[in-house]
C-alpha cells in the first residue's frame, strides 16, 4: 500500500465519506440532545466522552498497529462507526448515550482527532517522499475539510424534512441513520486495499530513539487539545444557538463556509511550510487565528462575531497538515504508526476534559468565556512549540539548508 496510488486515493475516498458524516453529525448532535431534554451542560459531558472514548481507542489502536494490518484496523473502525450511528438515536437517557458517546466515532470537533486518523497518517507516511510528505498531508487534510463543510451543509437536512411532515425527532434521528450508511460505505473502500501493508513486524518496542521528542510534542499537543475542547464545533454550535439564536439551517450555512475556509487554507499551509518551515509555519498562523476568536467573544452582534469566526476558520486549520507531517518526519519509519497514536491520544484525553467545563461555562453569565479560555491557552501552547521546537528541523529543511 504504501507505494501505491491507489491506496492514496482509497485512503481520500474514505476520509471524505468520513468527513461527510462528521460535518453533520457534530451538528446535528446538540440540537438532537438538546430535543430530548439535555442542558449545555449535559450535551458538554456527551462531548468530552465522545473524545475520551476516542483517546482510550486511539492509544489501543497505536500499540496495535505496528503489528497488525493496518487494513484490517480500518474495516474495524468503520464497522464501529456503523455502529454508532444505529446506536445513537435508540436511547434518551444521559448514561446510554454518554456510553455510546465513548464507545462510537462521532467527532464533536473539527480537527485531526478521530480513531481512524493515526492509522491513516501512518499510511500515506509511509508512501510519501519527504519532499511531498507534508503536500500529501495536506491533500488529506483538504479533502477532509471540504467532506467536513459539505456535511455542514448537509445538517440543514432535519428542517428540510419537517416541511414534508415529518417529525423533527424523526428527521434528527434519520440523520444518524445516515451517518450509519457512510460506515458502510467506508468499510467497502478500506476492503479495496490491499493486504500485507504493514511496513515493520517487530516484538521491539514501538517508540525508540524517537521517545523524548515524540513525549514532548505530546505534552505541547495536549495544551492545544485542552483549548480546543473548549470550543468543539458541537459546543461552538451551542454559543451560537443560545448567544444569538441562530437556526439550525444558518447554523448549518455558517459551518460550511468556516468549512471551506479551512480546507483551502491546508494546500496554503503545505507552500507556506516549504518557504518558512514546518513550526513556524503553525505558529505564525495559529496565533492570529486565536485572536481572532476572542475577538469574536466580545463581539456585539451575529454579524460581527460571524465575522471574525470565518477570519479564524481561514488560519486556525493550517497547523493540522503541518504538525502532522512534522511528526512523521522527526521519527524513523518503524515508529510512525506509534507516534501518531501517542501524539493523537493525548489530545484526545485532553480535549475530552474541556467540553464539561465549558458546557458549564455555556450556562453562565458570560457565555464567551470558553471562547476566550481557548484563545488565551493557544497562544501560550504556540509560544512553547516555537521555543522548544525551532531548532529541530524535518529532512527536507535540513538538506535545503546544507
Amino acid at each position: 500500500m504504501a507505494n501505491s496510488r491507489s491506496s492514496f486515493l482509497l485512503l481520500y475516498s474514505a476520509r471524505a465519506l468520513r468527513g461527510f458524516g462528521d460535518g453533520f453529525a457534530t451538528i446535528v448532535l446538540p440540537v438532537y440532545l438538546a430535543k430530548i431534554g439535555f442542558d449545555a451542560a449535559q450535551i458538554g459531558l456527551v462531548a468530552a466522552a465522545a473524545l475520551l472514548g476516542t483517546a482510550v481507542l486511539t492509544l489501543a489502536i497505536g500499540f496495535a498497529a505496528p503489528r497488525h494490518d493496518l487494513r484490517r484496523l480500518l474495516i474495524a473502525g468503520a464497522v464501529l462507526m456503523i455502529a454508532t450511528g444505529i446506536a445513537f438515536p435508540v436511547f434518551e437517557q444521559i448514561g446510554p448515550l454518554i456510553a455510546v458517546a465513548f464507545f462510537g466515532t462521532v467527532n464533536p470537533s473539527t480537527g485531526d482527532i478521530g480513531v481512524l486518523i493515526p492509522i491513516e497518517h501512518a499510511a500515506l507516511a509511509q508512501g510519501a517522499a519527504d519532499h511531498d510528505r507534508t503536500r500529501v498531508f495536506a491533500r488529506y487534510s483538504l479533502i477532509g475539510a471540504l467532506s467536513m463543510a459539505a456535511g455542514a451543509l448537509a445538517a440543514a437536512t432535519p428542517q428540510l424534512l419537517t416541511r414534508i411532515g415529518m417529525s423533527e425527532l424523526v428527521a434528527l434521528r434519520t440523520m444518524f441513520y445516515g451517518y450509519a450508511v457512510l460506515g458502510v460505505a467506508s468499510a467497502a473502500i478500506y476492503s479495496c486495499l490491499p493486504r500485507g501493508n504493514v511496513e515493520h513486524r517487530s516484538a521491539a518496542a514501538p517508540l525508540s530513539a524517537s521517545r523524548g521528542v515524540v513525549y514532548k510534542l505530546a505534552a505541547l499537543f495536549s495544551i492545544d487539545a485542552f483549548a480546543g475542547g473548549f470550543v468543539v464545533q458541537s459546543l461552538l454550535a451551542v454559543w451560537l444557538f443560545k448567544r444569538f439564536d441562530m437556526s439550525l439551517a444558518a447554523a448549518s450555512l455558517f459551518f460550511f463556509w468556516s468549512g471551506v475556509l479551512s480546507a483551502f487554507s491546508y494546500p496554503l499551509a503545505a507552500i507556506i511550510a516549504r518557504r518558512i518551515g514546518l513550526v513556524n509555519t503553525m505558529v505564525f498562523t495559529h496565533v492570529p487565528s486565536s485572536l481572532f476568536l476572542i475577538f469574536a467573544a466580545l463581539s456585539p452582534n451575529l454579524a460581527v462575531a460571524l465575522g471574525f469566526l470565518l477570519l479564524r476558520s481561514a488560519l486556525s486549520q493550517m497547523d493540522v497538515p503541518t504538525r502532522s507531517s512534522y511528526v512523521m518526519a522527526v521519527v524513523t519509519p518503524p515508529e510512525r504508526p506509534t507516534a501518531a497514536s501517542v501524539t493523537a491520544v493525548p489530545r484526545s484525553l485532553a480535549s475530552s476534559l474541556s467540553p464539561a467545563l465549558a458546557g458549564v461555562l455555556l450556562g453562565g453569565s458570560f457565555l464567551g468565556a470558553p471562547l476566550v479560555i481557548c484563545g488565551v491557552l493557544k497562544i501560550l501552547y504556540d509560544g512553547a512549540l516555537l521555543f522548544s521546537f525551532r531548532h529541530i528541523k524535518p529532512p527536507e529543511e535540513r538538506f535545503a539548508r546544507s
